[in-house]
């Protein structure tokens, strides 16, 4: 099948750099997208590109959270009480793979990803994208003991037993704080992470968006996906009043809402909505680089002119309501952790849902229908690998050869 023109649903980063390494392949491309660029869970995340921390969501660590402490509105892992089968189907699946066995297996397949997921990303680059990477000089992860940097330094050994990377220093209480000045008096031990870089999300979806467009694709916002339908010689996805768009391919890259339009072409895995929210802070003195408070699960990342902080991972459905106590568990879990920040002068409180599935690995390929393909269930780490994600599939569309690392990705496992 030759491939033309291709569609790509969806204007997040895994669908745009989708689209723009479909155009390296000199395939026209249209993007649609329910809302707009970027406007759901690739909008408001931390925008960390670090190889060290994508890791596989479900870890036996999480399990050691317990029942009780998923049911807890302040934990970083929230799980409403919920009648919901699919939903209860996804955490059964989810719990099934916490098991030391199945981590150091999916962990053995990100290491391969994470050692060429910078590469992609340099690729946009070359090709002419105005917003830029950043070193993160130095990635700090800050701790009020040492028992608690204890669990992220045995991480890093396991990550490093499945074939990962991981190059770090010890920090002792005066050096962390003297890297990074707004850490707090709670702060005791901290690691210093290298080999890590970071986005200002917003900005660089924006310049992702309007390399696509400068280089004669079409984006439409406002158009909602109604269904998909795969005819011998092509494709054909219609909106809510009958309009239409046809091509020779499409790419379902609709994040957490995947699983509705990809079910009907064998994609059985369920992507279930792994809600995170975030906000933005003025500090007084605004940081460089990031810093991560793992036994908080929280993510703070500096965006030209505020701090972004992010965290909670919270199963439920993508449409629900913003939920304001989360943003209120992430600041009474950061409070003592950070100074010289005013908590009550929040701005951009946001709310967006990761895409995850129960094993942790994404969904990159063809489905039951040689002219559909999916592209998502990255759980917390569509940044990440979104132009590594791009770059493998638009290689399998234009040449009809799978990278080997697919195989892993396969939508219909």
């Amino acid at each position: 099948m030759t491939v033309r023109r291709v569609i790509v649903v969806g204007a997040g980063v895994v669908g745009l750099s989708t689209a723009w390494f479909l155009q390296e392949r000199e395939v026209a491309v249209t993007v649609l997208d329910r809302k707009g660029v970027a406007a759901d869970a690739s909008w408001g995340n931390a925008g960390w590109l670090a190889p060290a921390l994508t890791l596989p969501l479900p870890e036996p660590s999480v399990l050691r959270y317990g029942l009780r402490s998923a049911l807890t509105p302040s934990s970083p892992v929230y799980v409403p009480p919920t009648t919901d089968l699919r939903l209860l189907r996804f955490l059964a699946g989810f719990a099934r793979n916490c098991t030391p066995g199945r981590w150091r297996a999916s962990m053995a397949v990100f290491a391969q990803a994470n050692r060429v997921a910078l590469d992609a990303y340099d690729d946009l680059i070359r090709g002419g994208l105005t917003e830029q990477t950043r070193t993160a000089d130095p990635f700090l992860a800050a701790f009020v003991s040492e028992s608690d940097r204890q669990g992220l330094l045995d991480e890093f050994e396991h990550v490093r037993a499945a074939g990962g990377e991981v190059d770090y220093e010890l920090l002792d209480r005066d050096t962390v704080r003297s890297l990074e000045p707004l850490l707090g008096e709670a702060v005791r031990v901290g690691v210093l992470i290298r080999g890590q870089r970071f986005i200002d999300p917003p900005r660089f979806l924006a310049a992702l968006a309007d390399s696509v467009r400068e280089r004669g694709g079409e984006i439409v916002e406002g158009f909602d996906t109604e269904s998909v339908r795969a005819r011998a010689e092509s494709v054909e996805v219609t909106g809510p009043d009958g309009q239409a768009y046809s091509a020779d391919a499409v790419v379902l890259a609709t994040g957490a809402r995947l699983g509705d339009l990809a079910r009907p072409f064998g994609v059985r895995t369920i992507v279930q909505a792994g809600r995170g929210y975030s906000f933005s802070v003025h500090p007084a003195e605004l940081p460089k680089n990031p810093i991560y408070f793992p036994t908080q699960r929280v993510a703070c990342t500096p965006l030209h002119d505020r701090l972004r902080i992010a965290g909670m991972m919270e199963f439920r459905s993508p449409d629900a309501p913003f939920d304001p106590r989360r943003v209120q568990a992430i600041i009474d879990a950061t409070r003592p952790l950070l100074s010289g920040i005013d908590w009550s002068a929040t701005k951009e409180e946001w709310v967006g849902s990761r895409p995850c599935t129960a094993d942790g690995l994404p969904l990159i390929g063809e489905t039951l229908s040689p002219r559909v393909f999916v592209a998502g269930g990255h759980g917390m780490w569509g940044v990440a690998l979104g132009p590594l994600t791009g770059r493998l599939l638009a290689e399998l569309m234009a040449t009809g050869i799978p990278d080997p690392l697919l195989r892993r990705f396969d939508p219909l496992r």
